[in-house]
């Protein structure tokens, strides 16, 4: 395997490799398992492809709007729009970034919800469940240890076919703490901060109350705001890059 290319980004304290050396599709999985293990504190991994056509491949084919803020970042660090190609979603994604003391501030156009719907799942009983692309998400505002969350969040995956699923321990106003795992990549990880669980949060609160939305919500490590009207989906938050350095 040659050398690669990377920076470890800090999108709200949701640690990303960000490998900006061009890695053949077969190679990937081996060089973002070797970079996840050199950077323990990372949560994820994303491939970026520079040029008149900017893209970002998330390990897991999963679409994550931290790692897309990030990416736009490291693409753009005077600032701009960026607009961007990324996994798990059909359309290039617009993404603006803006330098701030420390780093930037990002606001990315989150993808629209493919369906908000209840459904009865065991253990859970009846739930919120947003789908989106390439990710689904339960925000849960009764309480649930971790322990049960790891341990329903597999199976839960399966039940419901999802790409990817996230539980969001969450008041549904100012608070979550999220579970995600990726079956592509095998990650099971709780979140500093997940920005599609955050956007999932606000299409959710938007289509129970009816009316536009705006709700910042504290994470582990920071805060993220998104805006819901129903026809967009806006979410924002800071960026940091931690070094960037040739890898293995």
């Amino acid at each position: 395997m040659n050398r690669v290319n990377y920076a470890l980004m800090d999108p709200t304290g949701n640690r990303t490799v960000l490998v900006t050396t061009p890695v053949p599709p077969a190679q990937r999985p081996a060089v973002a398992a070797a970079l996840m293990a050199a950077e323990p504190t990372a949560e994820q991994l994303g491939f970026v492809t520079a040029g008149e056509a900017p893209a970002l491949t998330m390990a897991g084919g999963e679409f994550c709007g931290n790692a897309s803020m990030a990416a736009a970042a490291l693409l753009r660090p005077q600032g701009g729009r960026v607009l961007l190609r990324v996994s798990g979603t059909p359309a290039p994604v617009p993404v603006e970034i803006t330098p701030a003391p420390g780093g930037w501030r990002g606001r990315v156009a989150m993808p629209l919800p493919l369906r908000i719907g209840v459904r009865e799942l065991p253990s859970l009983g009846s739930v919120p469940v947003v789908e989106l692309p390439g990710i689904t998400h339960i925000p849960l505002t009764a309480p649930l240890d971790r322990a049960a969350a790891e341990a329903l969040i597999r199976p839960l995956c399966r039940q419901l076919a999802a790409p990817a699923l996230g539980l969001l321990l969450t008041d549904g106003k100012s608070r979550m703490t999220p579970l995600v795992y990726v079956p592509a990549a095998d990650t099971l990880f709780w979140e500093s901060s997940c920005a599609s669980g955050t956007a999932a949060v606000g299409a959710w609160q938007q289509a129970l109350l009816g009316t536009p939305v705006r709700l910042t919500l504290q994470q582990p490590a920071g805060s993220l705001t998104v805006e819901a009207d129903g026809s967009c989906l806006w979410l924002s938050g800071t960026v940091r890059k931690l070094y960037e350095t040739p890898g293995i």
